[in-house]
């Protein structure tokens, strides 16, 4: 049985979710089985479109409202990510999958919607064999620590600055 990781990509710049989504394609290219539970996030994007095309092996769930978290996030934003993280601790537990990819999870962390012991716990008690990624902003100095990788995105420069607005098949 082969080591799995933990991954964690963090930090102010564009590319978090594309690493992830990068990471899928790899392992689905190596018949691996993956499951991405994105955190705050309840909009369909173009990556679902392409993922449903691997849908033997790559499962992708939604704990989230369509729109960003401003300010203190609301009461189906804490149900929401509840039910995401029950279900995450279930696949983990079950030990089917080879990759399992908590998608702004760091953000979740971040909002208080899910707790840093909480992450702690699955990052503790996960199959040997499951790779795990972690992403978001934000990312706590203890996932950090537990973690076996953590690549940070640093945005130096971005067109959004001048008012370019995100793109369908480039940013969603």
């Amino acid at each position: 049985m082969k080591k799995g990781y933990v991954q964690i990509y963090t930090g102010n710049g564009k590319g978090k979710t594309t690493a992830s989504l990068g990471l899928t394609l790899r392992a689905a290219g190596a018949g691996m089985k993956v499951f991405i539970g994105q955190f705050t996030k309840g909009k369909r994007c173009s990556e679902h479109a392409a993922l449903e095309r691997f849908d033997d092996l790559v499962t992708i769930k939604q704990y989230g409202n369509p729109g960003f978290i401003f300010g203190e996030p609301s009461d189906e934003d804490r149900e929401l990510a509840r039910k995401g993280l029950d279900e995450i601790r279930r696949i983990i537990s079950e030990g089917n999958h080879d990759v399992v990819i908590m998608e702004e999870a760091n953000i979740a962390v971040y909002y208080g919607l899910v707790s840093t012991d909480e992450m702690l716990e699955i990052i503790r008690t996960k199959p040997e064999h499951i790779e795990l990624v972690i992403t978001g902003r934000y990312a706590k100095p203890e996932l950090i620590e537990a973690a076996d990788l953590v690549t940070e995105m640093k945005e130096i420069k971005h067109y959004c600055e001048k008012g370019v607005p995100s793109r369908i098949g480039i940013e969603e």
